[in-house]
């Protein structure tokens, strides 16, 4: 019990708590977005999956190239002016979207993705300013809790309203969700920096902090997303083969549970494992997975292992960002963690994919596990490069 209290001094630090609930509220409409739009381009537009993916890639790609963009302005103007543009921008893109031809839809996909609002970037650098060294793996742990939250809560709620009422009343909903959050995000503007850090000059070359070992993290934390994404893609094929998609939504949430309860542990212990340990425990207990399909509660039990890895993999990727980008980039360091990410997701579907409609969602397990580990590879690479001593000239 007294590790528990790591996450007791979190949130008794002023502000940490309002914005902790501020970041999950900011993050629930993003999370309804992907599955709601499907529905909507499906349904209401007639289009069929593949199309509806195009959509999804263009917003991907689009968020993936504009997370450093966005960073790198709230870095130098703050929060609440990029904040309200990026809002403003993502409400009247959701709003237009029922309304929007496929063809409008997909070209304004792109450069709405680009002015989305990185909740999550956000979130990670003013806990980084709200939280001392000491605290922060609990604090991140607990960002990544908040997360796993909003992945229960936000689709479910995305796909009620899309059924029950209509798609477009929840596309125009998520609009209005964006609108509020925006409102409240700019009135609250919480701190992206500490108050004893001050940051003077013009911002340094990107060669002076993006060195090896911070580029091996971004390797990583893209390597840890293309395996979650393919192993969400590979779950979904499975139960479909057994026919069981009606359990998908309980899979996924005893999945969501059991990273919530790893991010738990990694936030409460004192030394927990580093994030390349972490990393290879997420993608090694993914590959066997795929043995364990048979029926929806079996596949469930057996997606538990990896997915307690999940939440510490996350969380010791932002605390490793954190700690090695300075002050004056940090915005920009966390955007282009999330373009990792972002890119890994978008990459880890497909490949997946590709491999589940040439074999079996079982190996579509294996292809999640191993693609992941060849990603994070490069980066478990690099960090080996740095740790390697220079030779010894006689």
């Amino acid at each position: 019990m007294r590790h528990v209290q790591s996450y007791r001094r979190v949130l008794a630090l002023p502000r940490v708590p309002a914005t902790m609930l501020l970041m999950f509220l900011t993050r629930l409409p993003m999370t309804a977005m992907g599955l709601t739009l499907t529905l909507h381009v499906v349904t209401d537009l007639g289009r069929g999956y593949g199309a509806a993916g195009l959509v999804g890639t263009a917003a991907t790609l689009g968020s993936a190239l504009g997370a450093p963009l966005v960073g790198r302005l709230i870095d130098r103007h703050g929060l609440r002016p990029v904040v309200a543009t990026c809002g403003t921008a993502s409400t009247a893109y959701w709003v237009s979207a029922p309304h929007l031809s496929y063809v409008a839809l997909v070209a304004v996909a792109l450069p709405a993705g680009m002015l989305a609002v990185p909740a999550s970037s956000i979130s990670r650098q003013v806990l980084t300013a709200l939280v001392p060294v000491a605290l922060r793996r609990s604090a991140y742990s607990l960002d990544t809790i908040s997360l796993e939250s909003s992945f229960m809560i936000g689709p479910a709620a995305g796909i009620a309203v899309a059924t029950q009422v209509s798609a477009s009343v929840a596309l125009t909903g998520i609009g209005v969700c964006f609108a509020l959050t925006t409102v409240a995000l700019c009135w609250f503007n919480p701190p992206i920096r500490r108050l004893d850090e001050v940051v003077t000059g013009s911002r340094p070359p990107l060669r002076d902090w993006l060195g090896r070992r911070l580029v091996a993290t971004l390797f990583v934390g893209g390597g840890a997303l293309f395996c979650l994404a393919g192993t969400e893609l590979a779950t979904l094929a499975a139960l479909r083969v057994t026919g069981e998609v009606g359990w998908t939504g309980v899979v996924i949430a005893v999945m969501c549970v059991a990273s919530a309860a790893g991010g738990i542990i990694h936030g409460a212990v004192r030394r927990s494992l580093s994030q390349p340990t972490l990393m290879l425990l997420l993608t090694l207990l993914v590959i066997p997975v795929g043995l364990f399909g048979q029926s929806w509660w079996l596949l469930a039990i057996a997606l538990v292992p990896m997915n307690v890895a999940c939440a510490p993999t996350l969380a010791a990727t932002a605390e490793e960002v954190s700690a090695l980008a300075p002050a004056r980039v940090r915005g920009e360091a966390m955007g282009l963690l999330d373009s990792a990410t972002r890119l890994g997701m978008a990459t880890g579907s497909p490949a997946v994919g590709f491999a589940i409609d040439h074999s079996s969602p079982g190996l579509g397990f294996v292809a999640a596990g191993l693609g992941g580990l060849v990603v994070a590879a490069v980066g478990l690479g690099l960090r080996l490069r740095v740790r390697l001593p220079k030779p010894v000239n006689a």
